[in-house]
């Protein structure tokens, strides 16, 4: 028979897991629309500029995803304060996200030409960073 602490921890642990799978569901579509950005504004703005840009876009978006799907069952803050605060909680994932980004379009010619192997590289190095944050920290 199961102790009461193994089921509450086995409960804990598929919670964890779900919550993770639906954030990395919603960080797919932050890829994408991230990539659309950079794609739409780099010959505008230039690539590192557009960079910036597609990861606002991308992170509202986001937070937007995570507060209606990803996180729905919480309490949550007014929005503008809580967007406010994921901006905020994610500047760490931000740093480790575009990062990556910058150093892999000025060092990589294949990442300059083909911007979204660096998006990709910099979303994958700033997920777990934004996952914790989020969900110890603004949607609680």
């Amino acid at each position: 028979m199961e102790s009461l602490e193994t089921a509450v921890q086995r409960a804990s642990r598929l919670a964890l897991s779900s919550s993770f799978l639906r954030f990395g569901a919603v960080g797919v579509g932050g890829l994408v629309w991230d990539t659309a950005t950079v794609y739409a504004l780099r010959g505008l703005i230039g690539l590192y500029a557009a960079g910036a840009a597609g990861f606002i876009v991308a992170a509202t978006l986001n937070w937007i995803f995570n507060r209606l799907w990803t996180f729905r069952g919480g309490a949550h803050a007014p929005p503008g304060a809580q967007w406010l605060k994921f901006m905020v909680a994610n500047t760490i994932g931000f740093i480790v996200n575009r990062g990556l980004f910058y150093i892999l379009i000025t060092h990589s010619p294949l990442c300059y030409r083909v911007p979204v192997l660096a998006i990709i590289g910099g979303s994958i190095a700033g997920l777990g960073f934004n996952y914790f944050l989020s969900k110890t920290f603004v949607f609680r």
